[in-house]
């Protein structure tokens, strides 16, 4: 019993050094330790079954702690794990804000056409959702569009029509690279679904921003964000308070703005969930309509059957 309980005090010391450690580190620094005091106090008296339980039970915190330890460190190369944010389209029965996706759009094409595409979005898409048709139209025509060859064999330039795709603001991706030291922006339609936690990242990643904390140092041209992976990102921060003026009269806050393109990039990554919504919503009520009836009729033919009374006429 003396034992153990020097046994106990020995464990909580150790693990005590391996909790204050802020690294992998101390805490390898502290098992030797540890195992060097139980081994000495092990000689005092004749370990007990409790106390191998108690060593099996140190072994598993320590792995633990350890396995830890690693994870806090892949976090800096992984980037901060964004916070959850209460979309007010998350819900089965919610759908997309479409005064924000107008608003979103707008901020995508002051801020970010100027670098990222959207080259799988068309202007068609927009119609009915945030714009009308002759507002689209409108739109579309103030961009040109490469188009032939003409009669004459030539590509010429066109204003562009709702068929057409949003314009990239690059040739290829060699030009982007070079106008962007290296770094190539990614194409933003689908950009929600091909990250994890997609729209909670995107809005922490333009929201996060920050001077690099004492003892981090990020290199000219890169600005420090926890939020990418590294650290360290070649965007700069765009969005600013009153970047970008609303039609609606809301204010143009940077989280303002952020969230409002966030809705939009999640309605180019999934355009038609709202309209997935409603038909799961008349499935499910079509399906439960369905069980009802198939219930009902199963009752219905089977309740003669088994409410049948058979009777044995042994005599005869």
């Amino acid at each position: 019993m003396r034992s153990s309980v020097m046994l106990f005090r020995t464990l909580g010391k150790g693990l005590g050094l391996c909790a204050d450690a802020s690294n992998t580190g101390l805490a390898q620094k502290a098992l030797p330790a540890l195992t060097a005091t139980m081994s000495s106090t092990s000689s005092d008296a004749e370990p007990s079954k409790a106390a191998h339980y108690v060593a099996a039970l140190g072994g598993i915190l320590a792995g633990i702690f350890g396995a830890s330890c690693v994870a806090t460190a892949g976090e800096v190369a992984d980037g901060l794990h964004a916070p959850h944010f209460p979309w007010p389209h998350e819900g089965v029965l919610d759908s997309y804000d479409h005064a924000s996706i107008r608003r979103g759009h707008k901020v995508y094409q002051q801020v970010c056409a100027a670098c990222h595409s959207m080259q799988y979005l068309h202007w068609r898409q927009l119609v009915g959702v945030c714009y009308t048709e002759e507002e689209a139209k409108e739109l579309a025509a103030e961009t040109e569009v490469e188009d032939g060859p003409n009669d004459e064999g030539e590509m010429y330039t066109r204003p562009g029509r709702l068929f057409d795709a949003f314009p990239s603001p690059y040739a290829n991706e060699q030009a982007a690279r070079y106008a962007n030291g290296g770094a190539y922006p990614p194409d933003l339609t689908l950009i929600s679904g091909a990250r994890h936690n997609g729209q909670n990242y995107i809005f922490s990643l333009l929201t996060g921003y920050r001077d690099p904390p004492a003892g981090i140092s990020v290199r000219e041209g890169l600005y420090y964000n926890p939020y990418f992976p590294g650290g360290a990102i070649a965007m700069p921060k765009m969005l600013v308070d009153g970047g970008v003026e609303f039609d609606d009269g809301t204010p143009s806050s940077a989280s303002q703005q952020a969230k409002d393109v966030v809705t939009f990039l999640t309605w180019s990554c999934y355009p038609y969930q709202d309209e997935m919504r409603v038909m799961g919503i008349k499935a499910c009520l079509m399906i439960t309509i369905l069980i009802g009836f198939a219930a009902y009729s199963k009752r219905l033919r089977w309740a003669p059957i088994k409410s049948q009374r058979i009777v044995m006429d042994v005599v005869n």
